[in-house]
């Protein structure tokens, strides 16, 4: 049985996030939240999960059927925070250079110069990921995790704050290329748009039909903001009896009967990190078991592959994460 934990023990010095802090971060999310509302229609949990990923400096992966407001969804974070927004259409022919730049002989001053490519830009969006090559979809692994990029033996850095938002259709698999395990596991969460309810739908008739839904979006804060924030969510206390029941719950995904692939150790730092946004999102300067039991199917779902026996059962990932989540005991507040 994990030891009890108390969640408002006082924090180091290093470690403290004041209220105010706390009560800036509440607010700004709130109006960022509330911009993007304006144009994706109906989906609130989805955007607050996109705003955790964004505060948690990680990636998405929105996975979906056409057509359900995928790129829309990021082109709005981007608008709502003020910060450049770049689309890479990933097709067969799309090459790495396309992604991270590629350097040309410059015949005035005889020197080569460095054209930079699609990631440099606060939010990258990667439209149809799996239908570029392995070669291509790679040309992103070293600016997910390490927010550079090496080209010609030179190292650039990129902005900040930085995520890539990769979609992908699941249902059309005609000349696409299914992303590595290793591809996958750089994103810190799966989202699935679904389809809107039939008022909203109607309302996005209503607001989208003349105009583009972006253009009345106003920005209500900038990227300097976020960093800031960003800055503060790393400060957010996690018990370590929190810990170790994160660990706990990934390390039971490799052991699972119903899996053939578990949970990585970046797995375990995603759902931490993801946690003590969504923390601090709900104002809190501690991370719950709550939050990690509400995290745990979008940050985990993605790496897990289910066995041939857990498929023919019509079990997929999200579902046996759930069991795991209800088996794996968890922390209990001290008294």
């Amino acid at each position: 049985m994990p030891e009890p934990f108390n969640p408002g023990r006082q924090p180091r010095p290093s470690e403290q996030v004041s209220e105010l802090a706390l009560s800036d971060l509440a607010d700004t999310a709130a109006r960022i939240q509330s911009a993007i509302g304006s144009v994706v229609e109906g989906k609130p949990e989805v955007i607050k999960l996109a705003l955790t990923v964004l505060l948690a400096e990680g990636h998405i992966l929105i996975e979906d059927v056409p057509g359900v407001g995928k790129t829309m969804l990021a082109k709005s974070v981007a608008r709502a925070i003020d910060c450049s927004v770049r689309r890479i259409q990933f097709t067969p022919d799309l090459m790495p250079s396309d992604v991270t730049g590629v350097s040309v002989f410059n015949q005035s001053t005889r020197e080569f110069e460095f054209k930079p490519g699609g990631v440099f830009a606060n939010i990258v969006v990667g439209d149809e990921i799996n239908r570029a090559s392995p070669k291509t979809q790679s040309a992103l692994l070293e600016c997910m995790e390490e927010r550079q990029v090496t080209v010609d033996g030179t190292t650039y850095q990129l902005e900040a704050p930085f995520m890539v938002v990769a979609t992908q259709n699941p249902i059309e698999m005609e000349g696409t290329y299914p992303l590595p395990e290793a591809q996958r596991d750089r994103f810190m969460m799966r989202l699935s748009m679904g389809y809107p309810s039939p008022q909203a739908e109607i309302e996005m008739i209503d607001t989208h039909g003349s105009t583009s839904a972006l253009d009345p979006l106003e920005p209500v804060t900038d990227a300097a903001h976020v960093h800031k924030l960003v800055r503060l969510v790393r400060g957010v206390y996690v018990a370590d009896p929190i810990k170790e029941y994160a660990v706990a719950l990934t390390s039971a995904t490799r052991t699972s009967p119903d899996l053939r692939l578990g949970a990585s150790p970046r797995a375990t730092l995603h759902l931490i990190r993801a946690a003590k946004a969504w923390a601090g999102l709900e104002g809190r300067e501690y991370v719950l078991p709550d939050d990690i039991q509400a995290l745990a199917a979008p940050v985990l779902g993605h790496r897990l592959l289910p066995t041939a026996e857990a498929q023919i059962g019509r079990r997929d990932a999200a579902g046996i994460v759930a069991d795991l989540v209800q088996r794996v005991p968890q922390p209990e507040p001290a008294r």
